[in-house]
C-alpha cells in the first residue's frame, strides 16, 4: 500500500480558499467537501484539507497558529519547470496572496514562495530532474 498524506490547514473563510486554489490550477474532490472542508487534491497521494476555522478546531486541543505573527510550517509544491514557478507565484499574488520570500536560483533548483490568504507559507519549486538521480 502507497501512503498518502493529508495536510489540514485552517482557513478563514472556505469559499475564497476555494476560489483561491480553483486559481491556482487546483481541483477538489466533491466526496470529501462541503460547507465545513474542502479536499484540494494535490495528486493521487496528496491532499491538502482546507478546514473552516471552527471545524478545525475540534481535531485539536491546542490553538490553530496566528499566521499573522508565527509561520506554521513551510509546505513545498513542486513544478515541472521554473516558468511553472513563476506562473504559480503570479497568480497567488495575482489573486489575494503575498510575496514570501524573493525567487532564489541555485542553477539545478529554482524555487520561490507566497503566502496564501490566511497566512499559510508556500514553497513552490523546480529541481533540473538530471540533479536528482
Amino acid at each position: 500500500m502507497t501512503r498518502q498524506i493529508f495536510v489540514n490547514l485552517a482557513v478563514r473563510d472556505l469559499q475564497q480558499s476555494k476560489q483561491f486554489f480553483t486559481g491556482l490550477g487546483f481541483t477538489f474532490n466533491q466526496q470529501f467537501t462541503d460547507d465545513k472542508a474542502a479536499c484540494m487534491i494535490v495528486n493521487e497521494q496528496a491532499f491538502i484539507m482546507l478546514l473552516s476555522e471552527p471545524f478545525f478546531r475540534g481535531f485539536t486541543k491546542l490553538e490553530p497558529a496566528d499566521t499573522t505573527k508565527t509561520t506554521e510550517a513551510m509546505l513545498a509544491l513542486s513544478c515541472e519547470s521554473r516558468a511553472e514557478v513563476d506562473a504559480i507565484v503570479r497568480k497567488a499574488i495575482d489573486a489575494g496572496g503575498r510575496h514570501a520570500m524573493d525567487p532564489v536560483d541555485h542553477g539545478f533548483m529554482y524555487g520561490w514562495s507566497f503566502y496564501d490568504l490566511d497566512g499559510h507559507h508556500w514553497e513552490v519549486l523546480w529541481m533540473d530532474p538530471s540533479a536528482v538521480q
